[in-house]
């Protein structure tokens, strides 16, 4: 089974199969468009002669991890044709996109899951959950004023500010991708966004929400606040509202402090996971992560079924890394006899800071002593993973 990269003059059956697949139609007006689109994405594919079976998507992504900036792999558009199915042509795309990546420096990869268990088998694990809570108009209640202000733009009329706010915001999570204007003018922006900012009386913005109001249902689908005044001053523009509208959605990032400072703080909230993240190359990753220096030393031994590269012990100690991979034969040089046995999805859970080491130990899905597993614990610094956009 042979999986190449698309040239560009067959771009055009790749987006033939994206229709059948997801079930929509560019008209013939957009072809072109469409495909300017996607000229930066690698495209894996799957042929039978000259019929492209399976494909998938690559795209070359950099997202924050607090301070620092990842190389980032977007898996998307992976699709078959019916016929093909069930031939292990995905799974044959899944393995050698890992490859891919790997060879050019995407040191992890995120993906939009259509079904989770089918991607946790391929070591992406979930990165985030989606916040959204409904606010019915009774409970548009303002809270103190404040002494900023809220000046509103749309995508003609963007401006660099916006985008500052975000990436300050960013340095806060893991995850969270970089945008470039490119990306907020086409792909931030709905048809009927607003933008809304709200600026310290120093001129200083340190907020802002973007939403869509229609049928009297406001619908906010970014909140970015600095600080609790920006926040406040974005509730009461929110609040602003009450004669147009019903409802108010808004989607959060988990740890959103909303709505535990509303007066009204009991409104429906709902909670599901979202984005899904993988650790690419461990080394690199472990090398590059934050890990806070301790004097006693921990083995972490690591298994990766479909990137096999990872598979080995890596010792953690005194701000140092050390890496035992595995020989042929499957064994590892030097094996030491303790330490923490897990596999590629908790390693990803932990680096992105979905789960703590002791959740995951306590679900069964580390292995190893409890004083080791305290010790890991704090190694890993606390960090919160978010994602709002989507590709």
């Amino acid at each position: 089974m042979l999986v190449r990269e698309l040239t560009e003059d067959e771009q055009l059956k790749s987006l033939q199969l994206s229709m059948y697949a997801f079930q929509y139609k560019v008209p013939e007006s957009d072809v072109q468009a469409r495909l300017e689109k996607v000229k930066n994405h690698t495209i894996l594919g799957i042929w039978d002669d000259d019929i492209l079976a399976a494909k998938l998507h690559i795209i070359p992504f950099t997202i924050f991890m607090k301070d620092a900036e990842w190389k980032m792999g977007g898996i998307a558009g992976v699709a078959t044709y019916p016929e093909y199915r069930r031939n292990g042509y995905v799974k044959t795309l899944m393995i050698d996109s890992l490859k891919y990546m790997r060879n050019n420096g995407q040191i992890v990869s995120l993906l939009h899951p259509f079904n989770i268990p089918f991607y946790r088998k391929f070591g992406w694990e979930i990165l985030s959950e989606k916040k959204k809570i409904t606010i019915n108009k009774a409970d548009l209640t303002f809270l103190d004023e404040q002494p900023g202000f809220i000046r509103r733009y749309s995508k003609e009329t963007h401006i660099e500010e916006i985008e500052n706010v975000y990436a300050q915001f960013c340095s806060h999570y893991t995850g969270m991708l970089k945008r470039d204007t490119d990306w907020w003018q086409n792909r931030v922006y709905g048809e009927d966004s607003q933008l809304a900012v709200y600026f310290h009386s120093n001129h200083e913005p340190k907020g802002y929400i973007l939403y869509e109001i229609k049928e009297s249902k406001m619908e906010v689908q970014e909140l970015v606040a600095l600080d609790q005044e920006a926040r406040i001053g974005l509730w009461n523009f929110i609040c602003q509202h009450d004669s147009m509208v019903e409802t108010v959605t808004m989607d959060l990032a988990v740890q959103d402090p909303f709505p535990y400072f509303l007066q009204h703080p009991k409104v429906k909230t709902e909670l599901y996971p979202y984005f899904m993240a993988r650790v690419v190359d461990a080394e690199e990753c472990l090398r590059r992560f934050p890990l806070l220096p301790e004097n006693d030393p921990l083995f972490l031994h690591l298994e990766d079924l479909h990137a096999p590269w990872n598979n080995g012990s890596y010792l953690l100690g005194k701000g140092e890394i050390k890496v035992f991979k595995e020989k042929t034969g499957g064994q590892c040089a030097h094996p030491p006899k303790k330490g923490i046995h897990l596999n590629i999805n908790s390693l990803s859970a932990i680096l992105f800071g979905y789960k703590r080491p002791m959740e995951l130990f306590e679900m069964g899905y580390l292995k190893g002593s409890e004083s080791e597993i305290e010790l890991f614990e704090k190694i890993v610094p606390t960090l919160k993973s978010s994602f709002f956009d989507f590709f």
